[in-house]
């Protein structure tokens, strides 16, 4: 398993977790983040054995966004990562997820600060479990920058328009409340829990058929700007193929016998 010193990787069983792991920056993104997340969103899609994936963050905090010091030119550390951004100038956007998604389901797990490239991050994900105490919003317009990790363009087409556009252009803050009340989030568990239900959505994920889940995500996001008829069209093409790997026929026969299904992805 890969990581670095901003960001570690652990198994939990078929879970990949990814944790960013500078909490006295309260995980702002670092070059050695950046690099760790590129290289876990790839180990997790080449490893047939990681069924899901769990992104979180340590110390308290998700992520509070860039790491603003670096940008006002004081330096970022971890230079000596510089040779992979050279190598890929898409590296950092494949790891923030703006330009990279993973064909296992990834859950965020967040625990206090969740704003600005965070809640940007976030939006790359699939399923959203926060404590209570988390905190959300994009403050990009407050520091007279633009969010141009994909907010402009994700957000409204995961919540309302109204509120994705007051949150862009106020930049405030929302609790995990609120963002559950708007869609942005879908679970709010007592503080330091998160992470304890986000495995627990991974294992019952991980307990269905790996390639009718990996299927199914990639039809719901290959479709999501279709016509219906042309979605319908797409998810055929996606979900027959299904019906007939041995996974489906183990499925059928584990029902049948009423006992757990031992898939192996064939």
């Amino acid at each position: 398993m890969g990581g670095t010193e901003h960001l570690t990787v652990q198994r939990e069983g078929a879970t990949l977790v990814l944790t960013l792991n500078r909490p006295e920056a309260r995980n702002a993104l670092s070059l050695p983040m950046l690099v760790g997340l590129h290289d876990g969103w790839l180990e997790a899609d080449a490893d047939d054995s990681v069924r899901s994936i769990v992104f979180t963050g340590a110390g308290g905090s998700f992520c509070s966004g860039m790491d603003l010091k670096a940008l006002a030119g004081n330096g970022m550390a971890g230079q000596e990562y510089r040779d992979r951004l050279k190598a890929d100038p898409d590296l950092h956007w494949k790891a923030m997820l703006r330009h990279h998604r993973p064909r296992k389901p990834v859950i965020a797990a967040v625990e206090g600060y969740c704003v600005a490239g965070g809640t940007e991050m976030l939006q790359g994900t699939d399923i959203r479990v926060a404590g209570e105490s988390a905190t959300f919003g994009l403050f990009e317009v407050k520091r007279g920058l633009f969010p141009i990790g994909g907010s402009t363009v994700r957000l409204q087409r995961q919540i309302p328009r109204t509120h994705a556009l007051e949150m862009l252009l106020t930049g405030r803050p929302y609790s995990a409340r609120e963002a559950a009340a708007i869609g942005l989030i879908g679970h709010v568990v007592p503080d330091g829990t998160a992470l304890a239900k986000a495995l627990e959505i991974a294992e019952q994920i991980n307990s269905c058929g790996p390639l009718a889940v990996e299927a199914v995500k990639a039809s719901v996001y290959e479709t999501a700007e279709m016509t219906e008829s042309g979605g319908l069209a797409a998810e055929l093409t996606r979900g027959w193929p299904v019906f007939d790997t041995a996974d489906a026929k183990e499925g059928a026969r584990a029902f049948a016998e009423k006992r757990p299904p031992v898939y192996k992805r064939a």
